[in-house]
C-alpha cells in the first residue's frame, strides 16, 4: 500500500531530528555545511575551498569544545524547566530572591567584569599590536601566493609569537595540502612582510599537516684569526687530511676531509671575496702535516707568503705553469699504478706524499694555457694542450692519488673549467661575494640562495648539498709562512727541474722530471713564437716517452716500491748537453742572458732573495750558476711592478 503523505512527512521530520540531535552531540555545523578543517579533536587552521563570507570563530574549534558547549547550555535549561515543574513556588521564590540581590549581584559582577576586561585588553595589547602591524598584512600578503580562501582568520595559519624579532623566536605557517604554491615568492613575503634578516626556512610537506619554520640564523663570529689562542688550538686538533677553514654559527668548525669527503676544492668569488686568503688558510696547513705544494699563479703575487717555505714550488710564468701540470698529470699516473699494486689495508702515504695543487685564476688561466700551446705545438701535435688534458687527468684521479686541487675562479663556468664534467668533481665549492646566477649555476641544489654580504671573510661552504656560513680564518703571511715550515717535512715527490748533473748521488724519491723549456721576456708571460722540445724524457704532447716507459715497465715488475721511482739512469745522461746547463758566474751571466738586470742587482737576489737558485760548482772563488736555473728564476722572480697588485682588496 502507497505511503500517504503525513507518512512521508514524518519520516523526514524524524530524520531531521535525529540528524539535527546527531550533530548537535557530534559537535558539527548545526546546518551541516562545513567552514573549516576543524576535526573532532583537532582545531581549524583554515577555511575550506568555496565557503563565502565571514567565518564565525566558533567554527574553527574542536567538534568536542563546541559539543560540550551545547550540551552544558541544554542541561542548565533541562536543570531550570525540571525545577520549576517539581516546585513551581519554590522555583519562583529563588527567582524574586535573586532578583532582590541582582542590583547587588549585578554591580559585584560589573565591577569583576569591568576589571576583567581591562586586565584583558591591558594584557593583550600586545597581541592586538601584533595581528594589526604584522600579521594581517602577512596574511594580505600571502593570501594569493598560498590560495587561502577568502574568510580564513589569520591566527588560524599565522603562529607567529610576540617576540618573533628575537633570536631564538620560530614561526610557523601552516600550509595547503595540495601545495600549490612558489617558495620563492612565500620566502620573500615573509621576510618583507615582517622585516626579517638573516633567517632559515624549513619545509615540511609529508602528512596532512604541511608547514614551514621561520627561525633566526645565529651568524658566524664575526672575525676569526690564527692569532687567537682557541683558534689555534683547534687547528692544532683537525687531522692532517682536514684543514679548518673557518667556523660556523656556535663556533661549530667548518672543515673538508680531502680523504673521505672531497678531494679537490672549488673556490668561486667575487673581487675582495678573499679567494687567496681562503687558499693560503688550507694550504698552509697541509703543508704543516708534509704535503707538497704547487703554486700555479698566472697573477705572479698572490701567495707572497710561499716564498722559500719548504716543498713549495711557485710556478708564475705560463711555460713553467704548462710544464707544472703535465709533470703532475704523470706523476699521478704513476701513483695510480702505484696504488694497483698495494694491498687494501695498506697506508695511502705509500704512493707518495700529499700534493695539493693551488690553480689561480683558472678564468685567464686556461685561456693563456691553450694559447701558449698554439704557440709551441708542431704539425702533428694534438690540439688540446696536454697540460689542460693533465689537469683533467688529476681531477678524475681522485683520493686515491693523493693529489689534490684547490681551484680559484671569479666565474667558475663549464667552459672555464675545461666542461661541466671537469666541474662535477669538485664535491666541496666555497663562494663568497657571489651573484644569484653564480649560486644557481655551481649549487643549483641549495634553495633558496642565501644572500651574499660583503662582510670581510664571510662565504658560503657547500658540502654535500648543504651550505655552511662561515667566516673564514684568516692568517697573515708571516703566520701562514711560519706555520707551514713548522711542520713536519717529507721527501720531495716531484721535481719540475732537470735532473740534477751534479757529481753527488741522484735522490731516489723524485719520480718525474721535465726539462726546461724555452727562454721568454718576463713581459712576454711565457708566450713565445719558438717552438722547442717540451721536456726531457717526454714526447710533445706530454705522455711519458721511451725512457720513462720503460723506467715505469721495470718498476712495475719489482713491486710498489720500485714503482715509485722511473728509470733514472736512462735520464741521467743526455744525448748532448744543452747550452742552457752551462755553468757560468754572475758576471758571465749579466752579460751573456741576463742584460737587461745588472751584476748588483743578481747580487742582491743572490743574497736576498728565497727563490734564487743555488750554486752548481764553484770556479776558483766565484760560484757558479746553471743558465736554465737563472733564466727560469727571471721569469718568475717578484717584479716591483707585480708586487703592487698584491695591495689590491682580493690581498686582504
Amino acid at each position: 500500500m502507497a505511503r500517504s503523505e503525513v507518512d512521508r512527512q514524518i519520516e523526514e521530520t524524524v530524520e531531521a531530528v535525529a540528524l539535527g540531535v546527531a550533530r548537535l552531540l557530534s559537535g558539527r555545523e548545526m546546518d551541516g555545511v562545513a567552514r573549516t578543517d576543524a576535526t573532532f579533536f583537532k582545531r581549524g587552521t583554515r577555511v575550506l575551498d568555496g565557503v563565502e563570507g565571514t567565518v564565525r570563530r566558533a567554527s574553527y574549534r574542536p567538534g568536542w569544545q563546541r559539543a560540550g558547549a551545547r550540551l552544558l547550555t541544554l542541561g542548565a535549561l533541562g536543570a531550570s524547566g525540571w525545577s520549576y515543574y517539581d516546585d513551581p513556588d519554590g522555583t519562583m521564590a529563588l527567582l524574586h530572591e535573586a532578583q532582590d540581590l541582582a542590583p547587588t549581584i549585578g554591580g559585584a559582577a560589573g565591577g569583576l567584569l569591568l576589571a576583567g576586561g581591562v586586565l584583558h585588553r591591558v594584557r593583550t595589547r600586545g597581541r592586538r599590536e601584533l595581528m594589526r602591524e604584522w600579521v594581517e598584512p602577512l596574511h594580505l600578503a600571502l593570501k594569493e601566493p598560498l590560495g587561502i580562501p577568502e574568510g580564513t582568520r589569520p591566527e588560524a595559519y599565522l603562529h607567529v609569537p610576540l617576540n618573533f624579532s628575537d633570536d631564538d623566536a620560530e614561526i610557523r605557517i601552516d600550509l595547503p595540502v595540495d601545495l600549490q604554491f612558489n617558495e620563492q615568492k612565500v620566502s620573500e613575503m615573509v621576510v618583507k612582510k615582517l622585516a626579517l634578516q638573516g633567517v632559515s626556512f624549513s619545509w615540511k610537506y609529508d602528512g596532512r599537516e604541511p608547514y614551514v619554520l621561520v627561525k633566526k640564523v645565529h651568524r658566524p663570529p664575526s672575525k676569526v684569526v690564527f692569532a687567537d689562542p682557541k683558534v689555534r688550538e683547534l687547528v692544532q686538533k683537525v687531522p692532517e687530511s682536514a684543514p679548518l677553514i673557518g667556523l660556523e654559527r656556535g663556533h661549530k668548525i667548518v672543515s673538508v676531509d680531502l680523504d673521505a669527503e672531497s678531494p679537490h676544492v672549488l673556490v668561486s668569488a667575487g673581487t675582495g671575496g678573499g679567494k687567496s686568503v681562503i687558499l693560503r688558510t688550507i694550504a698552509s696547513q697541509l703543508i704543516h702535516h708534509g704535503a707538497h705544494a704547487y703554486i700555479l699563479d698566472f697573477k705572479r703575487v698572490s701567495h707572497l707568503w710561499a716564498r722559500g717555505v719548504k716543498n713549495v714550488r711557485y710556478c708564475r710564468d705560463i711555460a713553467d705553469i704548462h710544464d707544472a701540470l703535465i709533470a703532475l698529470g704523470a706523476e699521478g699516473r704513476r701513483r695510480i699504478h702505484a696504488a694497483e699494486q698495494l694491498s687494501d689495508d695498506a697506508d695511502p702515504s705509500e704512493v707518495g706524499p700529499r700534493i695539493v695543487i693551488l690553480l689561480e685564476e683558472i678564468n685567464a688561466t686556461m685561456k693563456q694555457l691553450n694559447r701558449y700551446w698554439e704557440k709551441i705545438k708542431e704539425k702533428g701535435d694534438p690540439k688540446i694542450s696536454p697540460a689542460v688534458d693533465a689537469l683533467a687527468e688529476i681531477l678524475f684521479m681522485g683520493r686515491a692519488v693523493r693529489l689534490h686541487v684547490l681551484l680559484v675562479a671569479q666565474s667558475a663556468t663549464a667552459r672555464a673549467l675545461g666542461g661541466p664534467e671537469m666541474r662535477e668533481n669538485f664535491a666541496t665549492r666555497i663562494l663568497a661575494r657571489y651573484t644569484q646566477n653564480a649560486w644557481r649555476m655551481l649549487v643549483p641544489e641549495v634553495q633558496p640562495a642565501p644572500k651574499s654580504t660583503r662582510h670581510i671573510g664571510r662565504a658560503q661552504v657547500v658540502l654535500g648539498g648543504v651550505a655552511h656560513e662561515t667566516q673564514v680564518m684568516f692568517m697573515t703571511d708571516a703566520e701562514a709562512r711560519a706555520w707551514a715550515q713548522a711542520g713536519a717535512a717529507s721527501e720531495p715527490s716531484v721535481t719540475l727541474d732537470k735532473a740534477e748533473r751534479t757529481q753527488g748521488p741522484r735522490d731516489p724519491a723524485h719520480p718525474v722530471l721535465l726539462g726546461k723549456h724555452p727562454t721568454q721576456d718576463p713581459g712576454t708571460q711565457g708566450i713565445s713564437d719558438k717552438t722547442t722540445e717540451v721536456g726531457l724524457g717526454r714526447t710533445q704532447d706530454g705522455s711519458p716517452g721511451p725512457d720513462i716507459a720503460a723506467g715505469l715497465a721495470e718498476g712495475a715488475d719489482a713491486g710498489p716500491s720500485r714503482l715509485a721511482e722511473p728509470d733514472f739512469e736512462a735520464l741521467a745522461e743526455p744525448a748532448a748537453p744543452e747550452a742552457g746547463d752551462a755553468l757560468v758566474t754572475l758576471r758571465e751571466a749579466q752579460q751573456e742572458h741576463l742584460p737587461q738586470l745588472t751584476l748588483e742587482a743578481l747580487r742582491m737576489a743572490r743574497k736576498k732573495d728565497p727563490d734564487f737558485p743555488a750554486s752548481a760548482g764553484k770556479k776558483g772563488q766565484q760560484m757558479l750558476y746553471r743558465v736554465s736555473d737563472l733564466l727560469k728564476w727571471e721569469r718568475n722572480r717578484i717584479t716591483a711592478s707585480s708586487a703592487a697588485v698584491e695591495e689590491g682588496p682580493d690581498a686582504a
